[in-house]
């Protein structure tokens, strides 16, 4: 039988030995660079599908916190655009106020001009909160675009104050807010939408109301919003004379329209006028009550289109009734200063504080129902920030399950080849030891 023999020479087995000790040795290093970083991927040469999953729930953390620094900046502008609001309700409530004092009738006209002194430190300071800035110097109130201040005025001409932006408000996102309010809605009057309008009573030839007489309105109403224009309406009274019945009196009046720059008049002329229309036969002991407002069927025009209008007391020739828009909550305040300061006597004060409360009241709840917006506004950047911390806990659990090391295993894999490798250490220094040499010796 034959017998095959075959010889392993030394240095064969010392290259099998110091490569195993040199696989070891790395496989050794490489766990320790795991359990040091704490990641079983630490090269994309590891693992590259752990490795591109990791990277994509890293790029959507760093976007996710990119999105949160943002927001956290809109937050922060509304928050003081929201307090700036309340900061302008406190001072409109404080303005009120003083107007309901104006109207007490034992006040002097000189009172009544410290008053109005008064307002008008009220009127400035609201008007620094309507342009007050964010930390950027960016407008509070600059709604989808705005110039340095939104708010310009008083002007001598028509309109009084200007809004220098672009209406409107930022729609909100999945991951951020409006980073401004629309002031325009905050601060601004429409007709048709608010139906705000200053109503003064004088006479074209004294001037104001005598003493002894008394003429006085109600609040101006919107009947029929499709119909308003941004017309400014004057009713003068014709002269009073005795009526049909005895104990009577009958009077007239006409109502002018002096449209607005750019429009087209509603009533016909020039000069834009439409009447005379009777007050007929009213007891003349008695303040006579005259309902201006559009009445159904012919003549087509009868009184203010949209609009309807009390007046109460006692007429005269000459006394005008003047209608005016109020563009801005500015301007409700600039007409209660000049009316209240200028007022001759009880009865324009009368008219005066109570046009002035209708119409800032008005205001007041404009003003109210954005600051209500704010707070919509950071209630859902609340809602963002909860949703966006879920989404970065989830995104923190894959990129941690692709990437990440399981300590205790990774510490048990550890100490096996820290075992495994004194083993082929101590293995290797007993072959060295068999050689001819060693064994001759």
């Amino acid at each position: 039988m034959a017998v095959n023999l075959s010889r392993l020479a030394s240095a064969n087995t010392y290259d099998n030995a110091l490569s195993n000790l040199s696989k070891r040795q790395t496989a050794l290093s490489n766990l320790q660079e795991n359990l040091t970083s704490g990641k079983r991927v630490v090269r994309a040469s590891d693992d590259p599908t752990g490795a591109a999953q990791a990277e994509r729930a890293l790029t959507r953390l760093s976007r996710i916190a990119t999105d949160q620094r943002a927001l956290e900046a809109q937050r922060n502008t509304i928050a003081n655009a929201e307090s700036t609001l309340g900061d302008v309700v406190d001072a409109l409530q404080q303005f009120r106020e003083l107007v309901v004092s104006a109207g007490n009738g034992s006040h002097t006209p000189a009172e009544r001009t410290t008053i109005a002194n008064q307002l008008q430190g009220l009127r400035e300071q609201i008007l620094g909160y309507a342009n007050r800035k964010d930390t950027n110097g960016q407008p509070l109130f600059g709604a989808l675009a705005s110039a340095a201040e939104p708010f310009s005025g008083p002007s001598a001409t028509a309109p009084d104050y200007t809004y220098n932006g672009l209406p409107g408000q930022t729609a909100t996102s999945n991951t951020s807010i409006a980073s401004a309010l629309d002031g325009e809605s905050a601060f601004m009057h429409q007709p048709s939408r608010d139906g705000v309008y200053n109503v003064s009573v004088g006479n074209l030839t004294t001037g104001s109301i005598s003493n002894g007489r008394a003429l006085t309105t109600g609040n101006v109403s919107v009947t029929d919003a499709s119909l308003v224009t941004r017309a400014t309406y004057k009713i003068t009274f014709g002269p009073v004379v005795a009526g049909a019945t005895a104990g009577t009196s009958s009077t007239s009046y006409t109502i002018e329209e002096i449209p607005a720059t750019g429009d087209l008049p509603t009533f016909p002329g020039p000069p834009y006028q439409v009447g005379p229309f009777t007050v007929p036969d009213y007891p003349s002991s008695k303040p006579v009550s005259v309902l201006i407002a559009d009445q159904a069927g012919p003549p087509a025009i009868t009184g203010m289109p949209g609009l309807s209008l009390t007046i109460t007391g006692t007429p005269a020739a000459g006394d005008v009734v003047t209608v005016d828009p109020n563009p801005s909550i500015f301007s409700v305040m600039d007409d209660a200063i000049r009316d209240i300061g200028g007022a001759a006597n009880a009865n324009a004060a009368t008219q005066a504080v109570g046009q002035a409360l209708h119409n800032l009241d008005i205001g007041m709840n404009r003003v109210s129902a954005i600051r209500g917006q704010a707070g919509d506004l950071l209630n859902r950047a609340d809602r963002i920030t909860s949703n966006q911390e879920s989404k970065s806990i989830q995104l923190e659990a894959d990129r941690s399950r692709a990437e990440d090391l399981d300590m205790i295993k990774g510490v048990a894999d550890f100490q096996n080849q820290q075992t495994a490798y004194q083993a082929a250490l101590q293995s290797y220094a007993q072959v060295q030891k068999l050689s001819l040499f060693n064994f001759i010796s």
